[in-house]
């Protein structure tokens, strides 16, 4: 019987050979989203905001003021998370909180003056993330790319029921 031969950028036999073998595309995205959340933590130190914050930030510069469960719905995430990224952000003086007038329940999440200074430096960051994602690939296969993770995200949607 022979043996598999293991390239450079595969796991050595034993370990998690059986996680690849059993689902490497979903393998591959593990790996992939665990490399892409420490290099946007590295790049994003520098700016004081931890992973994630980053994208609260630019959706409030964006589209401004907006009710946390608003914004738990455009950035597709739980309220504890929520909760938890906005009072770090509000003890940074990054954003403001206060209850809305029209419905008291409601709290209004807004971008300080303050973190306006931070706009570019973030953006610039986004886009320091993309290019070392992206590095050595032409237009052609980030399309590509691009189509094979929606493809993945909306059979992950069907069958998480939120088609």
């Amino acid at each position: 019987m022979a043996t598999k031969q293991w390239e450079p950028c595969d796991l050595p036999p034993g370990g998690l050979r059986m996680v690849q073998e059993c689902g490497p595309v979903s393998h591959a995205v593990f790996r992939l989203s665990r490399l892409h959340n420490l290099v946007a933590g590295q790049i994003l130190r520098e700016t004081g905001l931890y992973r994630g914050q980053e994208v609260l930030m630019m959706h409030l510069w964006e589209t401004g003021p907006q009710r946390q469960v608003d914004l738990m719905k455009a950035l597709d995430t739980d309220a504890a998370t929520m909760t938890r990224s906005i009072r770090r952000l509000e003890q940074a003086g990054f954003v403001t909180t206060s209850r809305s007038t029209e419905d008291r329940r409601a709290v209004i999440v807004a971008a300080t003056e303050g973190s306006c200074a931070l706009r570019d430096r973030v953006t610039q960051v986004w886009r320091d993330l993309e290019a070392a994602t992206v590095a050595d690939l032409d237009d052609a296969q980030v399309a590509a790319v691009l189509r094979g993770l929606w493809a993945l995200e909306r059979n992950l949607l069907h069958r998480a029921g939120l088609d």
